[in-house]
This record gives structure tokens, sequence and C-alpha cells, in this order.
């Protein structure tokens, strides 16, 4: 049976490999496009004192060709000269008989052309009043943060000057529908925590959009994920302007480079820094980075995936190593484990059980089955690949490589594995009862205690720290950036996961410390199989770190192994 099984996991890899041949064609890094936060841009030249085209035309020319548009609001024409905004009470004390009405809100433009753009802006109740040769409009609420329209004559102006125009308009529930959208935009970058139209255009708005959705990682803007569904989305990197500018340039240069070479970002998303000269470093820096590795500016393109019929046929191998791991345990404990895992699986992610299943399964399989010497570290190492050739296939498509929605079960991937190894561990020949009863009356040490509580501390800051966490000691960020720049940096928990292995599997250890490490061990598959879920990454990527996780955990291991087998000795004197 153990034979039929291994042979379908080795035929059901066929397909799945040629179904990641598709997903690697989509999914090279670049082209991307470094983009100029607007607002930004146009605070400095106020700052400056520089005209702002020319600042532009200056960036332009230092290869940053995007540049963030936001939507006008009234504040911004107030502030540019282009209208006067004044309370209704305080016309009322100046001009007492102008029929001014207290408490609504009043605008004036310089130019009389733009009244009737500001009486369509909004479905708010309005009335008009002359005053001092200009018409005011009024309106019962403050209207200075409103949105009201792009400013067409800026946007065509700078995309015949090369610019590459992100357009980021603002809803507001109270705008008049349809909102009206500049012409020529390359991308729209939604503005604010929600997307236009949201909650109840969000169809309407689908349709008015032509032009790609960026998708920023991270904002969770409402609305997005329904509009993004059916809407060519391009993968947008932007740091918070307050973390941004507090970062050195070159720091802030490597995350910009690894969004773009790690995590397939194509429109890299910046504001300047006060000092001029930080803003040019940072962008020679960014440029170097992305021309050694081969990621070329330009126009960025959507990046689409419609998996072939075939990699269905990855659920073969996915369920091959559940009966295989199911006839690791005595029966029916093996089943009932084996059911409990499909089922689950099903309830809780629906139809992404598969990838789910895949990362569950393969991340325990290695040291469920084998659990001495470093073959069985090498087996785990094998099925954790396998496993993640089969979550890749069943889980890539077009909304997963572009990040919009992400790999269902972080956490049980996590905790699941470490349990199922540990249940491996535990003694088939030996009656139940009598082992509660032995573990009821052993006597606890204080090594035990130790030991004990600092596999919890461990196994707490594994799982409190998924994802990107801000809590990182200082120690492991210099670590981080010095592995960041030779190679692919795998992830710690895989390093010290495999190093716990090659520890448990080469020394003598008591049954329940043996259990214990290998329990921890299984955490280093489980890492190798969340490094697959990021769709988003590169496969060779996420390959690549993987390999070298398992290199530098193999090599500490074993220095970890030669330092025990050295004190044991010492202490055997």
């Amino acid at each position: 049976m153990k034979k039929l099984l291994h042979l379908l996991l080795l035929l059901a890899l066929l397909p799945s490999l040629a179904a990641l041949y598709a997903r690697w064609q989509v999914e090279r890094p670049g082209p991307v496009v470094l983009t100029l936060d607007g607002q930004a841009v146009r605070e400095e030249a106020r700052l400056r004192g520089l005209d702002l085209d020319a600042l532009l035309d200056r960036y332009r020319d230092l290869g940053v060709r995007g540049l963030g548009v936001y939507e006008l609001r009234t504040q911004d024409w107030v502030e540019r000269g282009k209208a006067l905004y004044a309370d209704g009470n305080l016309l009322r004390l100046i001009h007492p008989g102008g029929g001014f009405e207290p408490g609504w809100f009043y605008l004036s433009p310089r130019d009389p052309e733009e009244l009737e753009r500001i009486a369509k802006a909004w479905t708010l109740p309005q009335h008009r009043v002359a005053w001092l040769d200009r018409v005011w409009i009024g309106f019962p609420k403050d209207v200075l943060t409103m949105p009201l329209g792009p400013d067409r004559g800026f946007i065509l102006e700078r995309y015949r000057k090369g610019n590459y125009i992100v357009y980021r308009p603002y809803n507001d529930r109270l705008r008049s529908w349809p909102p009206p959208l500049p012409e020529p935009v390359q991308a729209v970058v939604f503005a604010g925590e929600e997307v236009l139209g949201y909650p109840d255009r969000l169809s309407r708005t689908a349709e008015l959009v032509t032009a790609p959705v960026g998708f920023v990682e991270g904002a969770q803007q409402k609305g997005l994920l329904q509009i993004a569904r059916d809407h060519p989305t391009l993968r947008v990197f932007s740091l918070p302007a307050d973390w941004q500018l507090k970062l050195s340039p070159e720091a802030a240069a490597e995350k910009y480079l690894l969004a773009a070479r790690e995590r397939g970002h194509q429109i890299l998303y910046f504001r300047p820094w006060p000092d001029p000269e930080k803003t040019e470093r940072f962008i020679e820096r960014v440029e170097q980075g992305l021309a050694a590795s081969g990621i070329a500016l330009g126009e960025p393109l959507p990046r689409t995936l419609e998996p072939p019929a075939y990699a269905r046929l990855a659920w073969v191998g996915v369920l091959a190593g559940l009966g295989l791991l199911a006839l690791a345990f005595p029966q029916p404990l093996g089943l009932l484990l084996a059911l409990g895992l499909l089922l689950g699986g099903f309830v809780y992610a629906g139809a992404a059980a598969g990838p789910l299943l895949a990362a569950l399964v393969f991340a325990s399989l290695g040291f469920v089955r084998y659990r001495r010497g470093l073959t069985a570290w090498l087996a785990a190492l094998g099925y954790a690949l396998v496993g993640a050739v089969y979550l890749a296939a069943l889980g890539s498509n077009t909304q997963t490589i572009t990040g919009l929605v992400p790999f269902k079960g972080v956490l049980l991937t996590l905790a699941v594995p470490p349990l199922l190894v540990a249940l491996a561990g535990w003694p088939k020949d030996r009656d139940l009862r009598r082992l509660i009863a032995e573990a009821w009356e052993h006597r606890v040490r204080l090594g035990e205690v130790a030991l004990a509580l600092a596999a919890v501390v461990a196994l707490a800051v594994v799982l409190l720290r998924r994802g990107n966490t801000e809590w990182v000691p200082g120690l492991e960020l210099q670590l981080r950036a010095l592995l960041q720049d030779w190679m692919v940096r795998p992830r710690f928990k895989e390093i010290f996961g495999h190093a716990v292995a090659v520890l448990a599997l080469t020394q003598p250890w008591p049954r329940w410390v043996h259990a214990g490490l290998l329990a921890f061990a299984a955490l280093a598959e489980a890492s190798i199989l969340n490094t697959f879920s990021h769709y988003h990454s590169p496969l060779f990527v996420s390959l690549a770190r993987t390999l070298n996780g398992a290199v530098v955990g193999l090599v500490l291991g074993l220095a970890l192994a030669a330092g025990v087998w050295a004190v044991r000795r010492w202490w055997s004197r």
C-alpha cells in the first residue's frame, strides 16, 4: 500500500510541475515604475520655492516616471487661490442682509465657469448668493475635504511630458454619480480607506474604471477585492510616510528592492525626503539594485493566471500523502486523524482546502515516518518540497499571485504539524492507562521544567511572530541585513528548525526529549510550506529561500551536535 501511495505521489508531481510552468512565465519580476506621491512633491516644490513642473521634469530625468495625482478637493482649490471658502456665520456677520444662512458653508470660485462644476459635484442641497461681484454657492455641510474631480489640464500636460499617471480618486457617499475620471491614466490607486463607490456602487465603479487598479499590500481598502476580482490589477509597494522619512535612503531602498525582487511589486510608490540629496540617493540606490537584479524600469503590466485543468491532479498527490500519514500511526488512530484533517480542511478553508491540506500533511510527513539519522532530515525536506509543489499548483491563480486572496491557514500550518509529529513519538508498545499513571507519579526535575519552559517560550515566539511583525530584536535585524546582502534570505524559523532537527536526529536523547525536539523541528517544514503559500513571491525566490535555509540550518545543526557531543564526552570523564 505504501509503495502504491508513493507511486501516486510521483505521478501527481508531473502535472503539478507542468501547471507551475505557466505561473513561472507570468511572475517574472518587472518591469516596475518608480512613482512619486503627487501631494508630497507639490509640497516639496512649495517649501523649496521651485516651479512644480520643473521639479517634476527633474525627477523624470532621474528615472522617476510615475506620478501619483490625487483627485482635487475643495481645500486644494482654496490653497491654490482658485476659490474662496467661508463659514456662513462669518459671512452673515460681515454682510447681515446678504442672504447667507447660518451653519452653511460657502464656496466662490475665481473662474465663474467653474460654478457648474461645483454645483454638479455633490448631491447636497445648495443655494447661491451674489456678493462682491462674486457668486457664492452654499451647502449645509462643510465641503472643504470633499472631492471635486480631476485636474485634467495638469494630468494631460504631465502625460505629454512622459509621466506614468497613477490617478488617486476619493470615495464620498455624497458625491454625484458617475464621478468624472480623467484621460489618459495608466493606473488607478484609490485614496483613503474605501474604494470609489463603496459600498453600494462597486459594480458601477468596475465599469467606470478602465485602467488597471493598484493593490497596496497591507492597506485593506474596503471594496477593493470586489473591484479587482474581475479587473486587471497591479501590485503597489509603499511605506507609510512617517516611517519612510525616518529611514535612511539606503535602508528604505533595500525595502523597495526586496518588494520588487521577491514580492512581485510593480509600482514602487514613495515620497521625497525634506533633504533633496537624500531623495536622489534613494533613487540612485533603487535603480542600481534593479539593474543588478535584471529588473527593467518601464510600464508594468497586470499579471493574469488561469490555472490549467490538469492542475487539479495535484489533489491525487495530496490524498496520497494523507494516506501515508494515516499509515504512519496505529489504527484506527491514523484513519481518524486523516479523516479529521480532510473534513477540517474543507470546513475551515472551503474551496481552498487543497493547499491547506498539502501544507498540513507534507509538513508533518517526514518526521512522522522517519525519526532517526540524517536520512530522516532529508526525507522531511523532500516531503516538504513535494507538498510545496502541490500547494502552489492548487493555490495559484490571478487573485492569489497578485496578493488579493492570501493563503488561508498560516497559523494552522505552524501549529498542527508539530502536534502530529509529537503524537507520532508517543510510545506504541505501552498501555495508555499505564502511561498516564506513570506521568502522574513522575517526579518532576528542575532540568525538565527548564526545558519545557524553553520549548513553550520558543513556540510562542514562533506563533506570535508569524507574518510581518514589527517585534523583531535588533540583532535579528542585523543578521537579516547581512544575509540579504549575499543571498535570498531564509526564514529564521527554517534555519533553527533544521538545526534542531539535525541535533535531534544525530544524538542519543531520552524519548520525550527526542519527541519534543522533532516536534519543534517540524516548524522548519511548516515554514517551507508557508514560504510557498506566499503566492505573490516568484517560485524560484521561494525555492532559493528554502534551500538556503536548509544549508545554513544543516551547518548550524552539525555545529550544535558537535558541541553537544563534546560536552557529553567532557561530562562522562
